[in-house]
């Protein structure tokens, strides 16, 4: 599984965000777009490939060969992030390719809608799973919590407001799984929408 477990208190919770970037200089292509629809509402996000290409990268491969549609926001934790893109509404984990590297030290923070890949305690894990920030989360700021950081390659632009619908979820565990939203949340497309 892959899970970004943090000690936060007597809580283990999972972390990865990114924090906001500025635009794209005059002159210079646009950010990537992603267009999340999800059973609450449409998500769009922006990517900042040139903080953290190799997860910008990952993330836009996963997207084009439609590895989210049809996965769940399986953990959900209010007054963190919501996390989702890595099991099927069966609750079947979906096969990934190899993991990538950890992109942490790009100055991009975990602040209220940034975008990050999920990894476990392996630094450099991460593979499909992606979290959303849903407050500002300083802690899982590269050196934090365990010396390596989260690594942030894009934000919300539009849907905070479906973002927060999702975090205010009711939730309840499942198997070994807690913080499992109790209606199914499904992101049922994740389009690349622009350059």
């Amino acid at each position: 599984m892959k899970w970004l477990m943090l000690a936060l208190g007597s809580a283990a919770l999972i972390a990865n965000a990114p924090a906001f970037a500025q635009s794209a200089p005059q002159g210079q292509a646009a950010h990537p777009q992603v267009l999340l629809k999800t059973s609450e509402g449409d998500i769009r996000v922006e990517l900042y490939p040139e903080k953290a290409p190799k997860t910008v990268d990952n993330f836009l491969q996963y997207v084009k060969a439609g590895q989210y549609n049809g996965t769940i926001f399986h953990r959900v934790i209010r007054g963190f992030m919501i996390q989702g893109g890595g099991y099927t509404t069966s609750f079947v984990e979906k096969p990934t390719r190899v993991p990538i590297a950890l992109e942490s030290k790009n100055g991009l923070k975990n602040q209220a809608g940034a975008l990050a890949m999920a990894r476990t305690s392996d630094p450099n894990s991460a593979t499909a799973q992606f979290f959303i920030n849903t407050v500002d989360n300083a802690n899982l700021d590269y050196p934090n919590p365990d010396g390596n950081g989260y690594a942030v390659f894009g934000k919300v632009t539009q849907g905070m407001d479906v973002v927060k619908k999702i975090e205010a979820a009711p939730t309840t565990s499942r198997g070994p799984m807690s913080d499992v939203p109790q209606k199914e949340i499904v992101i049922q497309s994740a389009t690349l929408i622009g350059k």
